[in-house]
């Protein structure tokens, strides 16, 4: 069985539709306490009623997502913009219930507006930012008292409101332009990261060249030792049967030559079955092989059901794995095991140390940017830290290569933390 990286990248999705539940989850709860704390609590007269319809639709819609969609599954551009339409269009309803723009908790327009300039493309969050600023506009006019004290009428004088309504349109302005530019950082990012591992395919690509230079001189080696024999034989031979025979056996050794070049012309490290694809036991070998004068034990083992199955020989496996494996090398007490397992449809390529592990408040957050644990090994230092990159990167090349990476602690009694990579039947196979 052999795995290879995805040759075509699925088309960016917008976010995860977890994601998406859990912030409204988040507003749901903080609108039915803001209701319930305002009409029963403070006893303001108000349409509770009616808010409590707008609550619900917003509850009817997260259970309709959490039916309908896997947890990790992304929507896309469309489908979160639609639902972050639908956001600012409930607030908006609320707050016409509850005094419109005067309600002091109009400023929670700029979340949708965030959230579209994060994960958006400019054009719809420039629709998004004008439909907000269209509802504010609106709720000028048409709104509700302002819930307050019964047989009580507060009111703010017009122009306060509007500049209310003039806060609330430069903010999400404001919002939007500086969520767009963090975005664009963030995705500057993964082209880095691409550019990374382009970089290391050219590299790849130019160390086999040497390699091929001597196959070249040697193949090419035959076939031009004939035609310069069969020329110095034709120089001297008389007979012109021969000549013909000669130069027949020259058209083929020039033939041949041809051959031999179109074919190393063809030759590209990813389509190479010799160069390119190695068993899960050289993986694993050539990964280590550096690492084991690091003065920590790196113990391997390979086995499973079956014929030894072959990977891809990429750049991004082994930088991703190599990254893994240093890691663990920097927080290890004495030893760091490397096992490879494999059946008929799974390869596993797990790395475990016998260090402390990762802390239960950094576990959750492994493998994002930016993030990183403790000072490692020789570095008690905390200004020391790393940058919190490496398991980013390592992570997103091996996720590129076809591969799921779990990260995590060792269960008990061992300790220590432990990454598998997993490569599954249903990757694509050479």
């Amino acid at each position: 069985m052999h795995i290879q990286s995805k040759a075509d990248e699925e088309r960016r999705a917008a976010a995860r539709v977890d994601t998406l539940i859990r912030l409204r989850w988040l507003a749901i709860l903080g609108q039915a306490a803001t209701l319930s704390f305002t009409s029963v609590v403070l006893g303001f007269a108000m349409p509770i009623g009616w808010c409590f319809a707008a609550v619900a639709a917003s509850v009817w819609l997260n259970l309709a997502l959490k039916i309908n969609f896997t947890p990790n599954q992304r929507v896309g551009e469309r489908t979160a913009s639609l639902l972050l339409a639908f956001d600012i269009l409930q607030l908006a309803g609320l707050l016409y219930l509850t005094g419109g723009i005067q309600n002091p908790f109009a400023m929670l327009f700029l979340a949708p507006v965030m959230i579209s300039a994060v994960i958006l493309p400019v054009r719809r969050t420039l629709l998004l930012l004008v439909l907000t600023i269209g509802c504010a506009t609106l709720l000028l006019k048409y709104h509700h008292p302002l819930p307050w004290m019964v047989g009580e009428q507060f009111s703010l004088p017009s122009l306060y409101v509007a500049g209310i309504w003039l806060a609330v349109a430069i903010s999400c302005s404001f919002v939007a332009a500086y969520g767009h530019k963090v975005a664009d950082e963030a995705r500057r990012l993964n082209t880095a990261l691409q550019a990374t591992e382009l970089a290391f395919a050219r590299e790849q690509h130019l160390i086999q060249l040497d390699g091929l230079a001597a196959a070249a001189a040697h193949e090419l080696g035959t076939p031009l030792a004939t035609i310069a024999l069969v020329a110095k034989e034709l120089q001297r031979s008389q007979d012109k049967t021969q000549d013909e025979e000669d130069l027949r056996l020259l058209d083929q050794q020039v033939q041949r030559c041809r051959a031999i070049l179109a074919k190393l012309a063809s030759i590209k490290s990813a389509d190479d079955q010799i160069l390119g694809a190695i068993s899960v036991g050289q993986v694993i070998e050539e990964v280590v092989a550096p690492l084991r004068v690091s003065g920590v034990a790196i113990n391997t083992n390979t086995c499973g059901d079956g014929p030894e199955p072959a990977l891809r020989r990429t750049p991004g496996i082994i930088f991703g794995l190599s990254s893994f494996l240093e890691n663990a090398i920097d927080f290890a007490r004495n030893e760091v095991r490397v096992q490879g397992t494999w059946n008929t449809n799974r390869i596993e390529i797990e790395i475990h140390d016998d260090g402390l592990g990762f802390s239960p408040e950094i576990l959750p957050k492994v493998g994002e940017p930016y993030v990183t644990t403790r000072p490692m090994r020789g570095r008690e230092d905390p200004q020391e830290k790393g940058l919190g990159l490496g398991i980013f990167i390592a992570k997103n090349l091996l996720e590129r290569a076809g591969a799921k990476v779990v990260i995590g602690n060792a269960e008990a009694p061992e300790t220590g933390a432990r990454v598998r990579v997993v490569w599954r039947d249903d990757a694509p196979k050479q």
